[in-house]
């Protein structure tokens, strides 16, 4: 318990800390995985770090968080509902840090990281299949579900079971992610990328659709925002990848050293503060299943990790800031 208690306060120091002091004090930015063989989201080592680990067979994880292990979300099912997370995003709102989490049994959950507080949590239903999940600043929380082909806007400032929401009808919704430069929800799906406009009230909340730009190729899957180059977000298909440029409306192709290695990526993202560093996540045809991997893939420069026992869909850098904040 003693040791559990001293690992919470050295994280919470960690992952309060300026970034710039943060980042003087460590090789880089720790990854965050969602790990389906395991059912947890798990925090890791820095990317250097884990390139360089010769230690045992063993993850070297920092942190991590289970529905399973959450009495608070007991009435939710996680035994079901929890099954197969498929999304870890980390956000900072009013100086606390959350984990923001998908399943694709149904669970969405947004958790603060130090206090394991439940900010929001429901269990949206295995038929809908969650798949990306966004915090606004006002408290309220975006999830889309991909085979429900919707993006929702609940009303999660009012406590953590409000069930209102808003919905917005996008097919194959896949990502989400509030711009904070623009003030718009931008929502990714099978064949257009969506900028929304949120309206009404924080306990009543307004969807409207300000522009949708037709992807350069189908299946449209992760979006995130490109920290090098404030504004513009990446964006994966199921043959490509792309960033986007808001202000001018254009795809422009995103070319790595293995071709490879461009398509079908589940999650994708440059590293906070450091010099374009790409973190990537795709299915290994000789992995565990057929849309999970145990390697986690890194580029500019190149490098690759092998966890072994693990089944990750996606890894992000455990950063937290939303793109333009």
């Amino acid at each position: 318990m003693l040791r559990r208690s001293l690992s919470a306060l050295c994280l919470a120091l960690l992952l309060c800390a300026p970034a710039g002091r943060a980042a003087a004090r460590r090789p880089g930015w720790q990854v965050a995985v969602a790990d389906q063989a395991s059912r947890r989201v798990l925090v890791l080592q820095s990317a250097e770090e884990l390139m360089a680990y010769r230690g045992p067979d063993r993850l070297p994880v920092v942190w991590s968080w289970s529905a399973d292990r959450a009495p608070e979300l007991a009435d939710l099912a996680p035994a079901r509902s929890w099954t197969n997370p498929d999304e870890v995003k980390s956000r900072v709102r009013q100086g606390r840090r959350y984990l923001l989490t998908t399943a694709s049994g149904g669970l969405a959950a947004v958790v603060e990281t130090v206090t394991g507080r439940i900010h929001w949590a429901e269990d949206l239903g295995a038929a809908v299949n969650p798949h990306s999940i966004e915090l606004l600043p006002d408290g309220n929380v975006a999830v889309v579900a991909s085979a429900g082909g919707w993006v929702r806007l609940y009303a999660a400032s009012q406590g953590p079971r409000a069930a209102a929401f808003a919905e917005f009808p996008l097919a194959g919704a896949h990502g989400v992610h509030w711009d904070g430069r623009s003030g718009l929800l931008r929502v990714l799906g099978d064949s257009a990328l969506t900028a929304l406009r949120v309206g009404g009230t924080p306990a009543a909340p307004t969807l409207t659709a300000v522009r949708s730009t037709p992807l350069p190729g189908p299946g449209g899957h992760d979006l995130a925002p490109v920290l090098a180059a404030p504004g513009r977000f990446w964006v994966s298909t199921s043959a490509g990848l792309w960033t986007y440029d808001p202000a001018a409306d254009r795809f422009t192709p995103v070319h790595l050293a293995d071709p490879a290695a461009e398509r079908d990526v589940k999650s994708v993202g440059d590293e906070p503060g450091r010099t374009g560093r790409l973190l990537t996540v795709t299915p290994d045809p000789a992995g565990p299943c057929a849309w999970c991997t145990s390697v986690l893939t890194l580029h500019r420069p190149e490098g690759a990790r092998t966890l072994r026992g693990t089944q990750l869909y996606k890894a992000r850098w455990w950063g937290g800031a939303w793109g333009g904040h």
